[in-house]
């Protein structure tokens, strides 16, 4: 019985059982009070809740939400339940508006949307255990504020012309998907928090399968595959302006396929030869070069015929000065730099990580002296001179070659940098030329 036809029950026998498919509860009548009780009197029935089936008629089941989206749309209640029983089609695109969407089994719960998108509107919600399928448009086509969340786990996104756009959400969250024959991926754009766990992408998909534009706070990658082959592209972040303010992490997921052109679609800008990423980036991940703070490494090299070479000038005291060695036509070449950079400066190799870490330096240099004396040879950061990894050598006449490892270590953070310094501690005045030098920092 509904609720108007259990109280419309002419003097119900006391203890008369009812079950009320209104309230989906079963009621008891109490002769002595006139009342009827529910059987769980201790608590209420969910009221935020709906079974859409696949017999429905969407427009009558949601005709409250179809009113609300002005016939164009279904907009969900905020903060309901709806749970999909079998394969729903819709007949127009649903707006979440914060509800929840929830199959109870992935293969046989699915949402279809033959023509058209299936989620659009300015608002979020959560997506759990349906599978989507929009053969003729996008699964996606949301752009939110800050202030909305979209939480999509344990799904299926097959066989859509596009998984779509997620746009200007304060945290996106997918976990534990499956995207399979899909002819165009997803769009992540100006998101605050984006959270992908487990993603696996099939090589049956096409296109970009993920593409980030615009700006984000952090974006952590973790766990997943995917499957690259032909022309299609596993990750793109080669749109201009691509912005992360805080980190972003790529870590164990596996990138296999055909694409010989490379499973990542790399910076414009900002990246370094034969890698993807920038500097806000940690990437650890089969099939793509790992890119961290903690493997950048930088060299230099000064190499000039003996007798030739940096000539280096001290003050007339002894000890003298404490100068740097090279100057802005001195002449050095790199091979190695990641996350590191000359800074256009001869001698020097400038940390760019976001992470302060101890970096490990290793060398040599070689100087011809003026006369007999003894010289120190010093690690500088920042233009400063670090005292106790300073070496000494001495040469015993005009023109020799003296040989001297540099060996130290030292903390370096964003932009600072590091450069080799030489002194006159004893000896004639004059210049040292410096033919060769090796510099190397990890």
């Amino acid at each position: 019985m509904t609720t108007v036809q259990r109280n419309a029950i002419p003097t119900p026998a006391d203890g008369l059982m009812v079950y009320d498919t209104t309230a989906r509860l079963f009621y008891y009548y109490v002769a002595a009070t006139n009342t009827w009780s529910s059987v769980s009197s201790s608590s209420s029935a969910r009221q935020n809740f709906k079974r859409i089936k696949s017999t429905d008629v969407l427009s009558t089941v949601l005709s409250a939400e179809l009113a609300a989206g002005g016939g164009a749309r279904y907009v969900l209640n905020a903060a309901t339940l709806y749970e999909i029983n079998g394969q729903v089609v819709l007949d127009r695109p649903v707006e979440l508006n914060n509800a929840y969407v929830q199959g109870l089994d992935t293969n046989e719960d699915v949402i279809v949307r033959t023509s058209g998108n299936i989620f659009e509107g300015a608002t979020g919600g959560s997506i759990r255990s349906v599978t989507l399928s929009a053969p003729a448009g996008s699964v996606f086509n949301i752009s939110g504020a800050p202030t909305q969340n979209l939480i999509f786990r344990d799904g299926i996104v097959a066989n859509s012309n596009s998984v779509g756009t997620v746009s200007g959400m304060g945290l996106v969250f997918f976990s534990i998907i499956q995207f399979a024959g899909n002819s165009n991926g997803i769009t992540y754009n100006n998101i605050g928090q984006l959270l992908l766990s487990n993603m696996g992408w099939a090589a049956n998909n096409s296109g970009t399968y993920e593409r980030l534009t615009g700006t984000f706070t952090s974006v952590e990658k973790q766990g997943g595959f995917s499957q690259v082959n032909g022309s299609a592209v596993g990750f793109d972040v080669s749109a201009s302006g691509l912005t992360i303010t805080g980190d972003a992490v790529m870590e164990s997921v596996v990138f296999t396929g055909t694409n010989t052109a490379g499973y990542i679609r790399p910076y414009a800008t900002g990246t370094y030869p034969g890698y993807n990423f920038n500097n806000s980036w940690t990437v650890r991940a089969a099939g793509i070069p790992t890119e961290a703070d903690t493997n950048a490494v930088g060299d230099f090299s000064v190499d000039y015929a003996v007798g030739t070479g940096i000539g280096v000038s001290f003050n007339n005291s002894n000890p003298s000065n404490i100068v740097k060695i090279g100057t802005a036509s001195s002449v050095s070449t790199s091979l190695n730099l990641f996350r590191f950079s000359t800074d256009g400066v001869p001698n020097r190799l400038k940390y760019l990580g976001k992470k302060k870490r101890i970096f490990q330096i290793t060398g040599s240099v070689s100087f011809q002296v003026p006369a007999s004396g003894t010289y120190i040879i010093y690690i500088a950061k920042n233009g400063s001179a670090i005292s106790q990894y300073k070496v000494y050598g001495r040469g015993a006449a005009i023109n020799d070659i003296v040989v001297l490892p540099i060996n130290g270590t030292t903390e370096l953070a964003t932009n600072d940098y590091v450069e080799i310094f030489a002194q006159r501690y004893t000896g004639i005045i004059g210049d040292i030329v410096v033919p060769n030098m090796t510099i190397t920092i990890k």
